[in-house]
């Protein structure tokens, strides 16, 4: 007898994915995929359960197809649908509830693996270089997808200690992008000009929606020994890119604005609904946020196909031609990067432009960068 496999959020394309590609596993019998609404890209031979986790009914599901390992993607920052963020928040934090809830009730369930974000680390000027998993947030996050991430996490650490018998993974996954990526950032690159905070050029990382689905599988195998497979562990590609790299690739300019101010236009874009700029992801790009991987290759085992400029290189092959060809942009950053460091050498003359965030010299612009980054000469 196989696994039997319970996937949540299988209406958006990576569950879809995870779903077609279990259904190929030999391990695996079947594989049941639940969502609130109807998908609408197939989903092979699995059987389809239209449920939401928010209601109790989930439990009835584990316990008609006695489900040995449940796999919980419907943790999101981005609405399915009508709903916005009040239903995207309500599915994050009261879904995994009544998720756990049913499977701590479960006789059956014996590992859980659960979606969760680099973002509960957050985002600040005192951030360390790396985040290794064990390391604490500066500063919790306040609002939006990263508060949920943390709670999610919280809760699904309360399981663990109530079940000591099931093997819980939690994968944080660092910002993913690819040709179907979706999510708040994959539509801020998407703006026809990309408005940054002035003086700062942060560090980023990304995990390549392919790398996404193939760590999910090994996330869900039978553990080698105890610790294997059991954990939280950070997911992302090899290298960073800085903003500007980012920018440059997609031939987008940048509008460098004052911090007030693009929390302003933030407001200004989540109103009029062309993207979800929320506090959170304005703070991503500013400060940046670099995590380690070794765990995911020592312990779990993973190496990634795709490096961070490979990933965003084929997400932004599929975004198109941007308003000016790269070299373009390329030139008018470096002009104003010089720029802004001229200004910056005559405030320090005049005995302005100490400490973090006071000038382009902030500490995560790009020289924080520079040992380890794979988009360097973008």
């Amino acid at each position: 007898m196989g696994k039997i496999v319970l996937v949540t959020g299988v209406a958006r394309q990576l569950g879809g994915r995870l779903v077609r590609r279990l259904q190929r596993d030999p391990e695996v019998e079947r594989v049941i995929g639940v969502d609130a609404v109807e998908p609408e890209h197939r989903l092979g031979g699995a059987l389809f359960v239209r449920a939401d986790i928010r209601q109790p009914a989930i439990g009835r599901v584990l316990a008609e197809h006695a489900v040995d390992t449940v796999v919980h993607l419907d943790v999101t920052g981005t609405p399915l649908g009508a709903g916005g963020r009040t239903a995207v928040k309500e599915t994050n934090v009261i879904g995994t509830m009544q998720l756990l809830g049913a499977c701590q009730k479960s006789p059956t369930v014996r590992r859980l693996v659960v979606k969760s974000s680099t973002s509960v680390y957050g985002a600040a000027p005192r951030d360390p270089a790396v985040f290794l998993e064990t390391t604490p947030p500066k500063s919790l996050p306040s609002g939006g997808f990263a508060k949920d991430a943390a709670e999610v996490e919280g809760y699904v650490r309360g399981f663990a200690r109530r079940r000591p018998d099931v093997a819980v993974c939690v994968l944080r996954f660092a910002n993913i992008l690819g040709p179907c990526a979706d999510s708040p950032l994959a539509e801020y690159f998407s703006l026809p000009v990309l408005p940054t905070v002035l003086g700062y050029d942060p560090r980023l990382q990304f995990v390549h929606e392919d790398d996404v689905v193939d760590v999910l599988g090994i996330a869900l195998r039978e553990p080698r020994r105890s610790t294997l497979n059991s954990g939280t562990f950070n997911i992302a590609g090899d290298g960073v890119l800085l903003l500007s790299q980012c920018s440059r690739r997609l031939g987008r300019p940048t509008v460098p604005v004052l911090l007030p101010a693009v929390t302003w236009i933030g407001s200004a874009l989540r109103t009029v609904g062309v993207t979800d700029f929320s506090p959170e992801q304005i703070r991503l790009l500013t400060h940046g946020r670099v995590v380690s991987t070794a765990q995911m290759r020592e312990t779990l085992g993973f190496e990634p196909k795709f490096t961070t400029a490979e990933t965003f290189t084929d997400f932004a092959r599929g975004k198109g031609p941007g308003l000016l060809p790269p070299q373009s942009v390329a030139r008018a950053v470096d002009r104003l990067g010089d720029r802004l460091r001229a200004l910056g050498g005559s405030a320090r003359d005049f005995g302005g432009g100490h400490g973090r965030g006071d000038g382009p010299g902030d500490g995560r612009a790009a020289g924080a960068a520079a040992p380890n980054d794979a988009g360097q000469g973008a």
